[in-house]
C-alpha cells in the first residue's frame, strides 16, 4: 500500500522569504550601481528588481535570493512556474510592500493569492 500526500503543501516561512528578497534587493542595488556609479543607484535599483525578479519568478519559479534561501514559487493550481504576466502583477505588488506584509486565510500572503501563487519550501535538493 502506497501513502500519498494530501492538501496543499507547507508554505516558507516569513523569515526566509524576507531573507531572500533582501539578498536580492541587494543584488538589483548593485547591478544598478554598476550603470549609475560613481552617484547612488536610486530609483534604478526599483527598476532593476522589476525587470529581474518579474523574469526570475516567472520563468524559473525562483529569484537568487529564493535559490539562496531554499525556496520557490510555484503556481497554486499546478506547481510550475507563474508565467511573466503574474509574475509582473506579483512584483508590483511586493515593490508596494503592504500586500508582501498582509497574510489571508489560509496562510498566503496577499500578493500570492491575487497571483494564484504559493512559495514553499524548495525540496528539489
Amino acid at each position: 500500500m502506497s501513502s500519498t500526500a494530501v492538501g496543499p503543501p507547507s508554505t516558507a516561512s516569513f523569515g526566509r522569504r524576507a531573507a531572500a528578497f533582501l539578498v536580492d534587493g541587494v543584488l538589483c542595488a548593485m547591478v544598478a550601481g554598476l550603470f549609475t556609479y560613481p552617484a547612488p543607484p536610486g530609483g534604478w535599483s526599483t527598476a532593476v528588481f522589476l525587470v529581474a525578479y518579474t523574469a526570475f519568478i516567472g520563468l524559473f519559479g525562483e529569484s537568487p535570493g529564493m535559490r539562496l534561501l531554499k525556496i520557490h514559487c510555484q503556481g497554486i493550481a499546478d506547481g510550475r512556474p507563474i508565467g511573466l504576466g503574474r509574475a509582473l502583477l506579483r512584483t508590483v505588488l511586493i515593490i508596494l510592500l503592504i500586500p508582501a506584509l498582509l497574510i489571508t486565510s489560509d496562510g498566503r500572503r496577499w500578493h500570492d493569492k491575487v497571483t494564484g501563487s504559493l512559495v514553499v519550501p524548495n525540496n528539489r535538493g
